[in-house]
């Protein structure tokens, strides 16, 4: 079923003082409030020289006929639904995490090339799921890998929970989908990750200039799932033992189920 978010003056104001939405507190006028912002307003965040625009997606603009990743590719137009939390998160997302945002599209663009605008690659999909629902896991301390490429959530949420605290574990949420559905308190939220032994900005750098180089997200089964409502403060019953020991976002290692080795920023 497909998810339908809050109205705009159906959402608690404290989510936003919540991770993950926390984190994103310099749009904070962008997403508080009953009025939804004008384009103008996210196209005044863009720093001098970016080439993309926010512009409406109306009838007019989709008569050309391009692909949406087409046009952005083409003239820097990112065609956004106004008063749509999905756009406006996606909006965030451009203004936060251009680059990313930029590779991601160049090799859309590249598979639209290849299988037409209506067919579908396994790398376009594996490029959706982390444009939706992707996030990056910074990992100063590799023997934390051990419990996550096993799913031993027990341990990597709890045994270790002062990890998430300490720096050790450093998180980059790039989905918009993810923050979209972090609107409703209580949503057991999971991302599909990159794991990247490093630090969060030089991680996100790296994922970059890989997915530009065409050298990650080839396949969707690159992608780990990562239950974010483990990580303190993600979930109001997670301080509990007992949550890591129930909670339904915490699933099994599939019998066969590998991931690819980190990356390294």
């Amino acid at each position: 079923m497909r998810y339908v978010a809050p109205a705009r003056g159906a959402v608690d104001p404290a989510v936003f003082g919540r991770p993950p939405l926390a984190g994103w507190s310099e749009y904070a006028d962008l997403l508080h409030g009953p009025d939804w912002p004008a384009l103008d307003a996210l196209n005044a965040r863009w720093p001098t020289g970016a080439r993309e625009r926010f512009v409406a997606q109306t009838p007019a603009l989709l008569a050309d006929g391009l692909h949406y990743e087409q046009r952005i590719a083409g003239s820097g137009a990112i065609a956004t639904r106004e008063g749509n939390w999905h756009d406006l998160f996606n909006a965030l997302v451009w203004l936060r995490h251009a680059p990313l945002k930029r590779a991601l599209n160049a090799q859309q663009v590249a598979g639209i090339g290849q299988a037409g605008p209506k067919q579908r690659t396994r790398p376009q999909c594996a490029l959706t799921h982390f444009d939706e629902a992707g996030v990056i896991l910074a990992l100063r301390d590799p023997a934390l890998l051990a419990l996550w490429d096993a799913h031993d959530w027990y341990g990597l949420f709890w045994r270790h929970r002062e990890a998430w605290l300490d720096g050790s574990l450093e998180l980059v949420v790039f989905g918009h989908a993810l923050l979209e559905h972090a609107l409703e308190p209580g949503r057991l939220l999971v991302g599909k990750a990159i794991a990247v032994i490093g630090h969060a900005p030089a991680a996100c750098e790296r994922v970059a200039c890989a997915v530009a180089q065409g050298r990650v997200l080839r396949d969707p089964q690159e992608l780990r799932p990562l239950p974010l409502s483990g990580i303190p403060g993600w979930h109001g019953a997670n301080a509990s033992e007992v949550f890591h020991q129930e909670a339904a976002c915490y699933q099994p290692l599939r019998a066969g189920r590998a991931y690819p080795e980190p990356m390294r920023a």
